[in-house]
């Protein structure tokens, strides 16, 4: 355990009311999520098609039966609850020390949390709405249904998610960047810094305490003031409010 990164990293927080966190997959692993880039993760699974390919818009639209058959099976995880990083973040947002989570994730779990100032740079799985007349939809039916969902207009209702070839949302990538621009602390952690046009967003960082939490080694380690190559979850746990 790196306790002497830990502690600096602790004094950052106690020091700030200006903290922005930035995260990825590794922060809801340990609320039994898989991550995509791991080993073991969903990206190394076999399928009859890549997920890169499954999870894109032009698969969606031409296969929207066997998307659905991959969405039910692998990025609905029932059960799951906020971890010791989810909470923590909301603590110290509560506490008026962060301004806002920047996250990758789709899962929901730091809004169950209590985090009030989520950005979700690629949706929420827990938001549904129809492709072509973008009337919205309970989640419920694309997670747990079955078949392919359609609206009454006939359009086919989707996961309110960015897939591959789409863009990201502008008016979020905006105010993600207003926010890690403005950060005297930035706390980057569970990511692997791949995924682009997200991972771009730390360039936007103008200030000096710039810390990386991961188990792994990331592009952006040596752009850092802080790195931990440590759980995240176990991280947070050690840091005061």
């Amino acid at each position: 355990m790196d306790l002497e990164g830990i502690k600096k990293l602790n004094d950052w927080v106690q020091e700030s009311d200006n903290i922005v966190f930035f995260g990825g997959a590794g922060v809801s692993t340990e609320s039994g999520i898989p991550d995509f880039r791991s080993v073991d993760g969903l990206y190394n699974q076999k399928w009859a098609w890549p997920p890169e390919e499954i999870l894109s818009r032009s698969f969606f639209e031409r296969n929207p039966e066997e998307y659905y058959r991959f969405h039910r099976e692998k990025l609905v995880i029932e059960g799951v609850e906020p971890n010791r990083a989810h909470r923590k973040l909301a603590e110290l947002e509560a506490a008026g020390k962060l301004r806002a989570v920047v996250t990758q994730n789709i899962d929901g779990l730091h809004q169950a949390a209590g985090s009030k100032n989520v950005l979700e740079l690629h949706g929420s799985i827990l938001r549904a709405y129809c492709s072509r007349c973008r009337k919205p939809y309970p989640a419920d039916l694309i997670n747990h249904g079955t078949g392919v969902p359609r609206c009454g207009c006939g359009g086919v209702i989707r996961p309110d998610i960015v897939l591959y070839e789409e863009p990201l949302d502008q008016d979020i990538m905006e105010e993600a960047v207003h926010c890690i621009s403005r950060a005297e602390v930035l706390i980057v952690g569970g990511t692997s810094l791949n995924v682009y046009p997200a991972a771009g967003l730390i360039r936007y960082y103008r200030g000096h305490r710039l810390a990386l939490v991961n188990l792994g080694a990331t592009p952006y380690d040596s752009y850092a003031d802080l790195v931990i190559h440590e759980k995240i979850g176990e991280v947070f746990s050690r840091i005061a409010v």
